[in-house]
């Protein structure tokens, strides 16, 4: 099954054959909507709202472990994250798209591990994203007519403000390609889940950094976010056909070598508490 996490203005697939709505209970709380399951393209699908179909929840207060533990839970294998972004470098313009290679963290108040109760585990996120994802999400992006960036390195901000324009000017020292609120810890927790991982981003904005550029609003964001839209749902269905059914990459692995503490010095409660995680490796 392959998860889709929508961000600001993708609430619904229209395409989307709708089979089941479920509320997925977690030890971390609620997700931040029901998932809908479903078929597109004859894949099997698990659609979420990172933001609630309502946009009730701002992007510090996304209860990411919730959302990507009860994804772990109903089976996803691999998730693609549709994000709203703002464009950091002049030829990245509002309206194209970006498959991201690297993400950079600046956020600062968000709990970003499963694991934290009697367990400690080291997974490897060199390449946060996953390889298959990125070539096939790459290729779909470009064969939809959309103009493609191919990589790019995405700077996670706490939000919900937007940054000032020094903070801007800085983040493009960085060498950052688009700067948003919401893949990080996003893309960590998909990571300690075995989940593949990959995102989708469209610029809405050059952020404050480009000089002339009318100061960026929520207002702005939106608009423009709706423009991209139909290419995002074109793209998606494009990659549905593409990605291949069985995974072959590290993600599927990435608890293999990281769990550090000994299985019998693990506390039971922990245990099952993360026992869709890591019941590969803990048995007991």
């Amino acid at each position: 099954m392959i998860g889709i996490i929508g961000g600001t203005g993708l609430y619904n697939i229209e395409d989307l054959k709708i089979l089941e709505e479920v509320e997925v209970d977690t030890p971390f709380g609620k997700p931040s909507d029901k998932i809908i399951l479903g078929e597109l393209e004859k894949r099997k699908v698990a659609f979420l709202p990172r933001h609630s179909r309502k946009h009730t929840i701002p992007p510090h207060r996304i209860n990411f472990r919730a959302n990507i533990f009860a994804m772990k839970k109903i089976g996803v294998q691999r998730i693609l994250s549709v994000s709203a972004v703002g464009s950091m470098k002049e030829h990245i313009r509002p309206g194209n798209a970006v498959v991201v290679s690297q993400f950079i963290d600046m956020t600062v108040s968000r709990p970003r591990t499963f694991f934290e109760e009697g367990i400690v585990v080291h997974v490897g996120f060199s390449d946060p994203v996953c390889p298959e994802m990125f070539e096939s999400l790459s290729e779909a992006s470009s064969e939809s007519g959309v103009i493609t960036h191919k990589g790019g390195t995405y700077i996670c901000i706490e939000g919900p403000q937007f940054s000032s324009r020094a903070m801007s000017k800085l983040w493009r020292q960085f060498g950052v390609d688009v700067i948003g609120m919401t893949n990080l810890p996003e893309a960590y927790l998909a990571r300690e889940a075995e989940i593949c991982y990959a995102t989708l981003a469209f610029p809405t904005d050059y952020d404050c950094w480009y000089e002339g550029e009318e100061i960026v609003t929520a207002q702005m964001v939106v608009e423009n976010l709706k423009k991209n839209i139909e290419k995002a749902k074109k793209i998606l269905r494009v990659f549905l056909r593409k990605i291949p059914d069985e995974r072959k990459c590290h993600c599927k692995d990435s608890l293999k070598d990281a769990i550090v503490t000994a299985p019998e010095n693990i506390p039971q409660e922990t245990k099952d508490k993360l026992r869709p995680i890591i019941g590969r490796y803990i048995k007991s």
